[in-house]
């Protein structure tokens, strides 16, 4: 299924096009230490995709959302979660902030990143539990959910951890908290919100599949 030369060709697309993106956003970030700091986990994953490239291949639709995830992640890196001009660019388009717009008091584009966090990546998560666990079904999506949420709780340790260490504004800028006591809470929350609903979608589409399969069948 993964052998032909267009997957080749997909896979080296969205390497070289994350490649420019992650090249131009590393230019004057905000925050070099932050920019550095945020940029682990991101040459993490390219590493591990690299090198089970041979033996795990995603499917296109696992690899486009794990790109835009990454991208989504690098605006933040650049800027810090807590800068990204949103507010700004909305104003420019149409003359009126976001944040006064949906009454927010605080730079909600790290709320948005953990969104996208459950949103983009548990089809691919989902898709590991399927074809490596060999889950199916609501266990596979259950499955997957968890593995959200452990990743999600295991970020804001290192998040924690990373600001007792690090102090100051450098502190400030990576963990991205705005004086919210509940951060950690909601992040976490969010990132299981957007698995939340995808999930549905992926167990109704998997059942149609089945339903048509064996409808056709002889």
């Amino acid at each position: 299924m993964h052998s032909d030369r267009s997957y080749e060709r997909f896979y080296l697309t969205l390497a070289i096009l994350f490649a420019l993106l992650f090249g131009l956003l590393a230019i004057a970030p905000q925050n070099w230490g932050d920019w550095a700091l945020e940029n682990v986990l991101v040459l993490l994953v390219i590493l591990a995709l690299a090198v089970s490239y041979r033996y795990f291949k995603f499917s296109r639709q696992s690899l486009l959302l794990i790109f835009l995830f990454l991208c989504v992640h690098e605006l933040g890196a650049h800027y810090t979660y807590s800068r990204v001009p949103y507010d700004t660019w909305c104003k420019a388009l149409t003359g009126e902030t976001l944040n006064h717009a949906m009454g927010w008091r605080r730079n909600n584009f790290d709320r948005l990143v953990h969104l996208c966090y459950g949103l983009f990546l548990i089809y691919p998560i989902r898709e590991i539990m399927r074809r490596c666990v060999t889950t199916k079904g609501v266990w596979s999506g259950f499955l997957a959910l968890n593995l959200i949420l452990a990743t999600s709780a295991l970020y804001e340790l290192v998040e924690w951890v990373g600001g007792e260490f690090l102090g100051g504004d450098q502190s400030a800028a990576f963990v991205g908290a705005q004086d919210d006591s509940w951060d950690a809470q909601k992040d976490m929350a969010l990132a299981m919100f957007g698995a939340v609903l995808v999930l549905p979608v992926l167990v109704w589409r998997e059942r149609r599949r089945q339903v048509s399969v064996a409808w056709n069948s002889p």
